[in-house]
């Protein structure tokens, strides 16, 4: 039965370099992104239990409802992941090396009995695979994150510089997409001034310039999820991009405890 369509937060993560990784590998770091998720989840307030989580196998989508304060995304939330991230590094070894890409865009979103589905849940997995978000991360080794807002969520949340919120760390990263669709997004690594690697247009001239979206690094769809204690689950699909097409994800699977 179809829900209402209703206004939510949808939060995007992805594991860089996942589908290069040996089996092996990729299922440890699985395991290792859904402790980071859970703890992120706890020490950020959010309600676990009113979030779902959707696996994507190289990542999670996060459909977050509109009671959620988005500064609390964008803030707590973020900060958080990161540190997480950094005490995984402590004792992962360098193949088991974890960075994220994170994704933050809002709008409207309807469940039915098969998930979710939206422009929102497309634009912000347009967002997380962005190529220019991707050379970011690149040129920040000694970083453990990237994070993407879509400008709409700049200009509503970021730019007023709430606390736990720079809205200096941030510079825009317009994309566009195989479509020829221009995307505008703002960029920021957690613990550094600004982030590296943006093409000369993004970062000195506000935006204007724009270049092509990457290809998703590979999802595998309806893989079972390693963990995700009180996180409830659902169906979240939408199109994203992979190489040259465009490939509709569609995946379910319980989060265990």
């Amino acid at each position: 039965m179809s829900a209402e369509a209703a206004h939510h937060w949808v939060v995007v993560l992805d594991i860089e370099n996942f589908s290069s990784r040996p089996d092996p590998v990729q299922r440890s770091l699985r395991a290792g992104m859904y402790e980071v998720l859970r703890e992120a989840v706890l020490r950020a307030g959010l309600p676990a239990g009113d979030v779902v989580a959707e696996d994507r196998g190289d990542g999670v989508l996060m459909i977050v409802p509109a009671t959620v304060s988005p500064i609390v995304l964008a803030g707590p939330f973020v900060h958080a992941l990161d540190e997480e991230l950094r005490q995984k590094a402590v004792v992962y070894s360098p193949a088991h090396a974890m960075r994220f890409r994170v994704a933050l865009h809002q709008g409207i979103v309807a469940r039915d009995g098969e998930g979710w589905s939206g422009d929102a849940v497309n634009t912000a997995c347009r967002l997380v695979d962005a190529g220019p978000l991707r050379e970011v991360l690149a040129a920040a080794p000694a970083s453990r994150m990237v994070f993407v807002v879509s400008d709409e969520i700049y200009r509503a949340v970021v730019r007023h510089g709430h606390r736990s919120v720079d809205p200096a760390a941030y510079l825009p990263m317009p994309f566009r997409t195989k479509h020829g669709e221009l995307v505008g997004s703002w960029v920021t690594v957690p613990g550094s001034p600004a982030p590296p690697g943006l093409p000369a247009a993004s970062a000195e001239q506000g935006g204007q310039g724009a270049t092509d979206t990457g290809a998703q690094e590979g999802t595998a769809a309806g893989r079972r999820p390693a963990g995700g204690a009180g996180i409830s689950v659902g169906t979240v699909h939408g199109d994203v991009f992979q190489g040259d097409k465009t490939v509709n994800v569609r995946t379910t699977g319980p989060v265990r405890p």
